[in-house]
């Protein structure tokens, strides 16, 4: 499966086997950069080949389609692109978000997307887990945790991680190669299975 597809809201990996549960589990992956190919894609690729059968794992790519936040357009019938990411959300059981840091703080875009959910309250007390991967990232990871907590999204204890120096624990191929930085994502990974 092609991971990066920026023409495609969704990149979803699903396994055809059920776990116990009568319906499968969805994870709602968001990167917080827009460029193909990046270290967060990569890194959220990367966790969902780990996916166990059962477990709906999808990556949102709709970033740049969202219109700039407007109060005036967030109402009974918001934008179709909004519509669409709080739907992703709501129906998740558990959302990772993996970002970059950009002048020190938030991408826009992720901020953007975030301004919508206020009045969805989409992410209200979902299970969430978060990297900022960077060269830097600790600005932009204290500002998420703050944005975050002002969702009130539930923040998993031990599901959060920043990883500076991103690009030296990357191999020429863009995949994750840093033994430590594996590590810490298949932990981060696990806290989220398991309590969703």
């Amino acid at each position: 499966m092609n991971c990066f597809a920026p023409d495609s809201p969704l990149t979803t990996y699903s396994f055809q086997f059920n776990m116990h549960s009568s319906r499968s589990k969805k994870i709602a992956a968001i990167p917080g950069s827009l460029r193909t190919g990046s270290s967060n894609h990569a890194i959220l690729c990367f966790l969902g080949r780990l996916a166990p059968e059962g477990l709906q794992y999808n990556i949102y790519n709709g970033l740049a389609q969202l219109p700039h936040f407007d109060p005036g357009l967030d109402n009974d019938d918001p934008p179709e692109q909004v519509i669409a990411l709080c739907k992703l959300l709501a129906e998740a059981d558990g959302v990772i978000i993996c970002t970059p840091e950009y002048a020190y703080g938030v991408p826009g875009t992720l901020k953007n997307a975030f301004d919508w959910t206020v009045s969805s309250g989409s992410l209200v007390d979902k299970p969430l887990a978060l990297i900022t991967a960077s060269t830097g990232g600790q600005n932009a990871h204290a500002a998420l945790l703050l944005i975050l907590g002002a969702l009130s999204a539930n923040l998993l204890k031990d599901a959060t991680l920043l990883i500076p120096f991103i690009r030296s624990k990357m191999d020429g191929d863009g995949n994750v190669a840093d033994e430590e930085t594996i590590k810490s994502l298949r932990s981060l990974f696990d806290v989220l299975l398991k309590f969703i």
